[in-house]
């Protein structure tokens, strides 16, 4: 009855390594884009966060991922802070969980 185009043509030459190459050129460019695009500025972010936690030290002012803000009183070497949230209110916090330093202090002169 209805014959579509499709079934109306021949099979043709069957494609080559080249053919299959540029089937999948359109998926490597859009890996190479989210790469570039979403991957490496999330890597580079994680990478400075690493580096922003490694240099606290005591007299900072941090924002943990709980929301509360404090001066870094104690570094522990277990990856551990005490951090006083108010006066004479200390706590002691795990260094992953902060996320920002609001205020640095100057690393004291020698």
């Amino acid at each position: 009855m209805f014959v579509t185009a499709a079934y109306a043509q021949t099979a043709g030459a069957a494609g080559g390594a080249g053919s299959a190459v540029a089937s999948f050129l359109p998926l490597i460019l859009i890996f190479g884009i989210m790469y570039m695009l979403l991957i490496r500025p999330q890597q580079k972010k994680m990478k400075d966060l690493k580096a922003m936690i490694e240099a606290v030290r005591r007299g900072d002012q941090v924002l943990t991922a709980g929301g509360i803000i404090g001066k870094v009183v104690k570094v522990g070497d277990d990856n551990v802070l005490e951090v006083e949230i108010a006066e004479g209110v200390k706590v002691k916090i795990a260094k992953h969980t902060i996320t920002q330093v609001m205020s640095k202090t100057e690393p004291a002169s020698v």
